[in-house]
């Protein structure tokens, strides 16, 4: 009895979390379409500014085609939606769909204001609204730009990384439009893709940057209270076989201390180890973001 009793408790507790998942990512993707219809209207359409991706490929044709901007943004990303079904997964796929669909009828039924003729403004403020449309669909589990799919795809069979891909996409994309257009609005639309990309990273990832903390010391219980007490941080103690030079079979199994914190609080860390073995080794590298434990809980996460 009390087992089923568990095991209905767990279906409804996973129940919950599924639709509540559901809930945010419908309001994640719903306000990245708003947010990214701002940035074509309000800012790049009126201006003929464009972006970098598969967003700069529909601009770019809609300024050299009669082609409807709309229906630029459905074609050019179709591809790249049946290429995340095959890749990423069909309900991403599907909500990706769901997306792009909701930005072009947004695109094309709703008139904003032109806000300001002014070409830097114009390039980084459209650049920030389109990148926060597109960040704040990724947080929702879709994309309103597919060059990322491509980029993922590309990289599994190649040397590139998905940066890499993006890179020389882009690149490639504003060189094609400074032959097409001309050099200035490339220029501009080159400042568009940097806002936008830096957008993209702060809302996916959020001010505060994570990083990994491992430290090897023969002082590593001291450490690992001081982390614990002092800072009010997790820590995890790895067993490792290390060594160095000839007298690598002389050293004894050591502990080696891991734990993740903001880039705020490393330099408070690394003060208090010093304190307790300045000869500790400490290596430090960036985390994308974490979930649970003993880490501030980020909002709309």
């Amino acid at each position: 009895m009390v087992k089923r009793l568990l095991k209905i408790q767990d279906s409804n507790w996973v129940k919950k979390i599924t639709v509540w998942r559901q809930i945010k990512d419908f309001i994640f993707i719903s306000m990245g379409v708003f947010m990214a219809s701002i940035g074509l209207k309000g800012f790049l359409l009126p201006n003929g500014f464009f972006d970098g991706g598969a967003m700069g490929i529909s601009l770019l044709l809609e300024l050299l085609t009669p082609m409807n901007l709309s229906v630029l943004i459905i074609l050019v990303n179709l591809p790249f939606i049946l290429l995340g079904a095959r890749q990423i997964s069909l309900p991403f796929a599907i909500k990706s769909t769901l997306a792009i669909f909701g930005l072009a009828l947004l695109v094309h039924l709703i008139e904003f204001p032109t806000i300001t003729a002014d070409k830097l403004l114009i390039a980084v403020f459209g650049g920030f609204f389109l990148g926060s449309g597109i960040g704040f669909a990724i947080r929702g589990g879709a994309v309103i730009d597919g060059t990322e799919v491509l980029a993922i795809s590309v990289s599994r069979t190649s040397s590139l990384t998905v940066g890499d891909f993006i890179t020389v996409f882009n690149v490639f994309l504003f060189i094609v439009a400074a032959f097409f257009v001309n050099l200035e609005t490339a220029m501009y639309s080159l400042l568009t893709y940097f806002s936008a990309s830096k957008t993209v990273d702060f809302i996916i990832n959020g001010v505060e940057e994570y990083l990994g903390v491992m430290i090897m010391s023969q002082y590593a219980e001291e450490i690992k209270s001081m982390i614990s007490h002092d800072l009010g941080r997790g820590v995890t103690v790895l067993k490792s076989d290390g060594g160095y030079g000839e007298k690598a079979k002389l050293l004894p199994d050591r502990k080696v201390l891991f734990c993740v914190i903001t880039r705020l609080e490393v330099t408070r860390m690394l003060t208090e180890i010093d304190k307790i073995d300045p000869k500790a080794f400490v290596i430090q590298y960036p985390i994308k973001d974490t979930k649970g434990g003993m880490i501030k809980k980020r909002p709309l996460h």
